[in-house]
């Protein structure tokens, strides 16, 4: 007679875990439904999407062990469903705010910073006072100059020039020189005693033409 109620006991217990099971499948069908409803509605990325499933499917792990192994009632289990699914919905909506406050204010410090320091990406001094180079110039002693990370020195060993590069017609990027392209006039003086001297010295006079000449197309 014992045996047969403690197998009916039994046979109780296992019904009653079969519904709870049951309605155990059911809400993790719903919370799945919802869980597809979310990514359609949400835009999130992939990393985004994975960390929200994760997060929900603890939650739902959690929940199980304690309707099977710790004697959790249901309507308990579901609202433990239901924290992780709302906390883990609240984190994926609000980090994409958090990511572009943290932008704006990151910006806003930086823009703050360069005003202060306006010379965080290198500068020349001398004495305390900053040397403009903007149409370039020449460095006659040794000057420190400092520089992202660290710190430059030119000048040290004897004058130094600064030339400034522009682009020129053709795109190339270099130092522009004055009077490039334009035209070039020579002027010779010739002072003779007459016209036969004149006219000896003019294959002298042809000749300094053709040097000067050539050596205007090599310094070009």
């Amino acid at each position: 007679m014992a045996k047969s109620e403690d197998y009916e006991a039994f046979e109780d217990q296992i019904e009653a875990l079969e519904t709870t099971l049951g309605g155990a499948r059911g809400t993790a069908a719903a919370f799945e439904l919802e869980l597809v409803r979310m990514r359609e509605s949400l835009t999130l990325t992939n990393r985004e999407v994975g960390a929200l499933s994760r997060s929900i499917g603890r939650g739902l792990r959690s929940a199980f062990d304690g309707l099977v192994f710790d004697g959790m009632k249901l309507s308990d289990a579901l609202k433990t469903v239901a924290n992780s699914i709302v906390n883990a919905t609240y984190s994926a909506a609000i980090k994409p705010v958090q990511n572009q406050l943290g932008g704006l204010i990151a910006g806003g410090i930086e823009g703050l910073v360069n005003a202060a320091l306006p010379f965080g990406k290198g500068g020349a001094f001398t004495q305390g006072q900053v040397i403009p180079f903007a149409t370039g110039g020449v460095v006659d002693q040794a000057t420190y100059f400092p520089m992202r990370g660290a710190t430059g020195l030119m000048g040290e060993a004897g004058p130094e020039a600064i030339l400034p590069l522009s682009r020129g017609a053709d795109g190339r990027l270099g130092v522009r020189s004055e009077g490039g392209g334009r035209p070039v006039q020579v002027v010779m003086n010739i002072t003779t005693p007459d016209l036969q001297g004149f006219a000896r010295s003019q294959s002298q006079v042809a000749s300094e033409m053709s040097r000067l000449i050539a050596r205007g197309q090599r310094n070009r």
